[in-house]
């Protein structure tokens, strides 16, 4: 089932009560949601207490500038591969000096795909005290749909990791 505007805003209130608690901060850096996840944090009243900040980094060489995305990285896998979605979760992390990050990069679609990425493919990282975590996906669906099923993994595992960290503080 698709999320909900009413879900994404619950699992960001979720997420940003567990951050505030623990006066930790989080940063995100994005590609194929084109700052989505950073919309549904702010849509939080008081988000300022918990959100450091974004960084859509769109092309490679954005991903390489803003992010510090080793090129070697996209040459060798490319954008969409986990290694880059690593690396683009440490560099919002390190950059923003936040607790936690969270990254995404994927082929949305409607084009773009091939037989080893298909229109639907996501990678995910998350960036923690502890560690980069990484996930891949493939979402059936339209553009839209790959996108908001993107924000709501992006969120439901960072609130999975920040209340996870919270009981062992």
């Amino acid at each position: 089932m698709t999320p909900t505007d009413h879900d994404l805003e619950a699992l960001a209130l979720t997420l940003g009560r567990a951050l505030e608690k623990r006066r930790w901060l989080l940063a995100v850096a994005e590609s194929c949601t084109g700052g989505w996840i950073a919309k549904a944090v702010t849509d939080v009243a008081g988000s300022s207490q918990w959100f450091d900040g974004g960084i859509v980094a769109y092309s490679n060489a954005a991903k390489i500038a803003l992010l510090g995305v080793p090129g070697d990285v996209l040459a060798a896998h490319g954008a969409v591969s986990e290694e880059a979605a690593c690396a683009m979760a440490e560099g919002a992390r390190t950059r923003l000096a936040a607790d936690f990050a969270v990254a995404v990069s994927g082929i949305a679609g409607p084009d773009g795909g091939s037989a080893d990425k298909p229109v639907g493919t996501v990678h995910f990282a998350w960036a923690a005290p502890g560690g980069v975590t990484a996930a891949r996906r493939i979402f059936a669906g339209g553009r839209e749909t790959v996108r908001r099923l993107t924000v709501a993994l992006a969120l439901e595992r960072l609130v999975e990791l920040v209340l996870g960290d919270e009981r062992r503080a």
